[in-house]
């Protein structure tokens, strides 16, 4: 597997050249630079697994403009904006305009490091690259909720029809999507993913059905869209629950009418898709408050895979260390053999509220320091610190979670963010969710 390839723009050369350089001392990874007449031909090549877009003055605005257009292009690449003036507005805009995570400068290598974990995960294949996906290799487990998995992805993929997969965030929602379509008659074609949290409203409708030329301003040419690309194979629409009332209508009449209109055009463009939908929201409850509509939740709920959250399953915990432990020796060039007693144990009571993927990115941010040959206790990081001698009780729900971490931080949301193994983008997204606001001068964080 080659390098993955990452692309910064920056207008200040000098501060460019030291982001570069950190970003080569931090991650095993291709890095280049380019200027802003660059930068959009490079990042739409197809070659680019991140981009990085550094703002130094006030620069912003321009960077989310930039930001933007690279999501229209390419829905499905991360994007990193670093800036020097971070604010909760600006998050927002961020989260609106496409952008993965943001980072506020100065940037340690640490965060940078966790940054990189989330947006580039251990084992991802670069660009260019096909990932093979073997279920019994990939699926990690041998518990018997995991084991049922298994047996439903199988029993579910020989079916082609929809498929609703619900779980909490980290639980490998994606993974089974892949499963899904990689074990099914569809193999032999494309697999589309839409991230319906990360595309803005404006731009989702052009992603998911195409456009005409001249549909709007900047539309030069006809572009096929995530369905039409999907053809004879699946298109997997992940974070469904985050899709407004609108675009949900719109999804319901392709699929009941086996047809799509790209935006702009009055062509049927006949529709051969297998459709795949996550989400670590509860639809039922959404249905039920007129958050999503209650005839596409009939349409997607025809078979269902559940996956539990790894606290239920805690016995595959030292196979899917083992099997990380493997994966990073490998990036990394280190030769770890194991784990040292007590951190294991401490791996076992631990709750992991991000599931498979806070277990992830742990060990990577281990990896990244520096490990002994068998772990101990006092490599893990620090802000896992905090936490790790408390006995996992009996799971409190996600809203619990992060209230929790902002009255523990003093409702500092960088702080609670970096506690529960979130990105920034992530934590603005939970406190959307679950309306959550926070009134700066009392203190208190109260439902909306």
């Amino acid at each position: 597997m080659k390098r993955p390839r990452i692309l910064v723009c920056c207008s200040d050369d000098g501060v460019g050249a030291e982001f570069s350089a950190l970003l080569e001392r931090t991650a095993t990874a291709s890095v280049e630079s380019a200027n802003d007449r660059q930068f959009l031909r490079h990042a739409e090549d197809g070659q680019t697994d991140l981009v990085v877009l550094v703002a130094v003055h006030a620069e912003a605005s321009r960077c989310l403009e930039v930001a933007a257009r690279v999501r229209r292009r390419q829905p499905a690449l991360p994007i990193i904006l670093v800036t020097a003036f971070g604010s909760e507005p600006l998050a927002v805009r961020a989260l609106r305009a496409g952008v993965t995570d943001y980072l506020r400068l100065p940037v340690s290598s640490d965060e940078l490091a966790g940054s990189l974990a989330r947006c580039l995960p251990a084992g991802a294949p670069a660009a260019g690259e096909t990932a093979v996906h073997d279920g019994e290799e990939r699926m990690i487990g041998e518990s018997a909720p995991i084991c049922q998995v298994r047996a439903a992805v199988k029993r579910i993929a020989a079916a082609d029809c929809t498929v609703l997969i619900t779980g909490e965030t980290g639980t490998g929602k994606e993974l089974i999507a892949q499963l899904v379509h990689t074990q099914s008659r569809r193999r032999g074609k494309p697999l589309v993913s839409i991230n319906c949290a990360a595309i803005p409203d404006t731009l989702l409708e052009s992603e998911i059905f195409g456009y005409e030329r001249g549909a709007f301003t900047g539309a030069a040419g006809l572009r096929e869209g995530a369905l039409e690309l999907a053809a004879r194979g699946s298109a997997f629409f992940d974070e469904i629950g985050d899709m407004s009332l609108p675009a949900q209508a719109k999804i319901l009449r392709a699929i009941e009418t086996h047809e799509v209109h790209r935006v702009g055009g009055h062509t049927r463009v006949p529709l051969d898709v297998r459709l795949i939908a996550a989400t670590n929201q509860d639809l039922e409850q959404s249905v039920n408050e007129g958050r999503f509509r209650k005839d596409l939740y009939f349409r997607l709920n025809v078979a269902r895979v559940h996956l539990p959250p790894l606290r239920e399953r805690k016995e595959d915990i030292p196979l899917i260390l083992d099997h990380y432990r493997k994966a990073l020796n490998r990036q990394f060039a280190q030769d770890v053999e194991g784990f040292a007693d007590e951190t294991m144990q401490c791996m076992l009571d631990y709750g992991w509220p991000g599931n498979v993927r806070e277990l992830r990115n742990m060990l990577e941010a281990v990896f990244v320091g520096g490990p002994s040959r068998r772990i101990g206790l006092a490599e893990l990081p620090a802000h896992f610190g905090g936490r790790r001698r408390t006995p996992a009780g009996p799971a409190r729900h996600e809203r619990d979670e992060l209230l929790s971490a902002l009255s523990a931080t003093n409702w500092n949301k960088s702080k609670a963010a970096q506690q529960l193994r979130w990105s920034r983008m992530t934590l603005y997204r939970k406190l959307a969710k679950y309306r959550l606001t926070c009134n700066s001068d009392r203190r208190e964080c109260d439902s909306a």
